[in-house]
């Protein structure tokens, strides 16, 4: 520690979970020499909660992680043992990839990559404290009283942040459990220094259900849901999964179920009081459930195998907080579990997070400059929205210690991730975060499928996606190009169509193969029978050709309204702007005006409350060109 004492670093990062990994690999990618710091090495990439990855709106985010040379989905790649598209039968803009993972295997791989970055070095150190100068955050301090300093620092926490467990009438200080070792220590010191530092923050809750033993588990009654035949990687790197794959198990709840938990509900910490942080309502606890929906007699419940060597089973959706002896009552009541043992109880898990509407876009804090966040410290839920924000940080931090002025910040049109931080920044948080395609108002555009052809020719100019990513994209735009013109080219009369048995309109006009792809009754298989030629490219070239005939009207429409949304969106708002000089506005939304300190005019027109009529004084006061009111706009991929 005495050589790492005397070191200073472009970047730390505190935290090994998923989003400080992402936040420690994407600064080291843009060159700034980073340290990341997590209280232990061995738990790098540990998956604390639900050993999975992806899902709807949640797979997007780890496709665009992955097109700007991140982490994820390539661990998961290496590590997943039940890979899904979620959503096949519907359109592709709204399907999500899941993989249920090896919870060993993911944290391998994980901590391999980690080990593997250049520019990258690794401490196990718990950190107590931020070194703050001048208002700035320039290092970090050891509970062993080192000093590490740095031009910025990445706080990534997770739960840990003055992390308090509830079981029933149990209340251990604790940041999550840890196998048979028990619990890891919280972190209350950083926890003090936000307080202390004026940071308006709040306490937030999450869950956990108990772990089986899989051995004890009945599987012949239950119904058994498979992996895809054909899994498809998260990866656009990943030609094809190895791993091999398996099924999980379905069973339910019942009124038995819900009788002994409705019974019991005033010895559950979130029932009793004891728990004043706000849970997330799209995950809710199995107590939850049965309050809020009474009049249903049950609810799914998949048994998850957490690893090919594990004999360990994740009951996905019954995270509890009552104690182990209700748990125990009433697992047993549902089908196949009937003799079932429990490896470890469920818990709820309160913590503290910061509003985030305390946080520039870049995820910088307003308050203390050189310190980001990342994560759940800002009041989302999952290691998705966790990763998504800890990539971006990392680039930030990296950017404002290297002197580079221009910040990388990616908006609603153009990814999931630029949702998600909008989302955060403009309005803050009621309760845990977590992303849906719902949220994206561009969602045919930003589809999982083409998160490469968004993002990576950005993350290329913006110095973070490594040679053979870069590489390998390069090789599929030229593929695909090379497809398209083929596919425009090549066309048919109406009388060629029909005498391949193909129907369409006897109008005179000629249509290419890309206006055949759009037509509902042609498919993509039934052309490359009629086309040979067609079978040249790779099957993902051919696919992305039908996906984008299939969207080609509707994207047409939808790029005019993502170039009206910029007009308006790059207009960016100077945080010196006085709102005070703006007549007409009312005192209310003043407030929420100098509070939340929007960055751009279209983050001001998203803030809760805000109407038409404020925004175009705000516009008018601006067109004034008052000086000090705009400033130019340079983000990462604006027009």
């Amino acid at each position: 520690m005495s050589e790492q004492q005397q070191t200073v670093y472009d970047v730390i990062v505190i935290g090994g979970g998923h989003a400080g990994c992402e936040a420690a690999a994407s600064a080291a990618r843009a060159g700034a020499r980073t340290l990341l710091a997590t209280h232990r090495l061995d738990t790098i990439g540990e998956m604390s909660c639900n050993p999975a990855i992806g899902g709807l709106g949640k797979g997007h985010l780890v496709r665009e992680i992955d097109a700007l040379d991140g982490l994820m989905g390539r661990v998961i790649d290496r590590a997943g043992i039940q890979f899904r598209m979620l959503n096949r039968s519907k359109g592709p803009a709204v399907r999500g990839p899941r993989a249920q993972a090896d919870r060993a295997l993911y944290r391998k791989h994980m901590q391999e990559a980690i080990n593997n970055t250049e520019n990258l070095d690794i401490v196990g150190l718990a950190v107590e404290d931020l070194i703050v100068e001048d208002g700035k955050v320039s290092g970090i301090i050891g509970v062993d009283g080192s000093e590490i300093r740095a031009q910025a620092v990445v706080l990534t926490t997770g739960t840990f942040l003055d992390g308090i467990v509830h079981m029933g009438n149990e209340r251990i200080p604790a940041g999550r459990a840890t196998g048979k070792e028990g619990w890891e220590k919280p972190a209350t010191g950083l926890s003090k220094r936000l307080y202390s530092a004026g940071f308006t923050m709040g306490r937030l809750k999450t869950g956990t259900p108990a772990r089986l033993d899989g051995r004890t588990i009945n599987w012949d009654l239950l119904e058994m849901q498979p992996a895809d035949e054909q899994p498809v990687p998260f990866s656009f790197m990943t030609d094809t999964v190895e791993v091999p794959q398996i099924s999980c198990g379905i069973t339910h709840t019942n009124e038995k179920t819900h009788q002994i938990i409705a019974d019991n509900l005033a010895k559950s910490a979130v029932y009793s009081g004891s728990i004043s942080g706000q849970g997330p309502r799209y995950c809710p606890s199995i107590e939850d459930k049965v309050v809020r929906f009474r009049d249903r007699d049950q609810h799914q419940v998949f048994l998850e195998p957490e690893g090919l060597d594990d004999h360990t089973v994740y009951p996905n959706g019954i995270s509890t907080s009552l104690p182990s002896d209700v748990q125990d009552a009433f697992l047993r009541t549902m089908v196949g579990l009937e003799n079932v043992s429990i490896i470890r109880f469920g818990y709820a898990i309160e913590y503290d997070y910061v509003d985030p509407r305390s946080l520039r876009p870049t995820l910088e804090t307003r308050a203390m400059p050189g310190l980001f966040l990342a994560g759940q410290i800002n009041g989302t839920t999952g290691y998705e929205e966790a990763g998504a924000q800890g990539l971006m940080a990392g680039v930030n931090a990296a950017r404002k210690a290297l002197g580079v002025t221009e910040p990388f910040i990616l908006d609603r049109s153009q990814a999931y991730i630029g949702v998600l931080i909008d989302d955060l920044v403009s309005n803050g948080v009621t309760e845990p975060y977590r992303m849906f395609t719902s949220r994206a108002e561009y969602r045919l555009t930003l589809r999982s499928d083409n998160a490469d052809q968004r993002l990576t020719p950005i993350g290329i100019e913006a110095g973070i996606v490594g040679p053979k990513r870069a590489s390998l994209f390069h090789v599929k735009q030229s593929d695909l190009k090379e497809a398209r013109d083929w596919a425009t080219k090549t066309q048919l009369t109406p009388n060629e169509a029909s005498s391949m048995g193909l129907k369409v309109n006897q109008d005179g006009r000629r249509r290419s193969v890309l206006d055949l792809l759009s037509l509902p009754d042609v498919t993509l298989e039934k052309l490359e029978s009629l086309f040979p030629a067609l079978q040249e490219w790779p099957r993902l070239i051919r696919e992305q050709l039908a996906i984008e005939a299939l969207y080609s009207g509707y994207l047409h429409r939808q790029k005019a309204d993502i170039l009206a949304f910029r007009k308006d969106e790059s207009l960016v708002i100077s945080e010196a702007l006085d709102y005070g000089q703006i007549s007409g506005l009312s005192n209310e939304v003043r407030e929420k005006l100098i509070r939340a300190k929007p960055g751009t005019l279209g983050q001001a027109a998203r803030l809760e409350g805000m109407t038409p009529a404020a925004i175009a004084l705000i516009l008018a006061h601006i067109k004034k060109g008052v000086p000090g009111s705009t400033k130019t706009d340079k983000r990462a991929g604006s027009e």
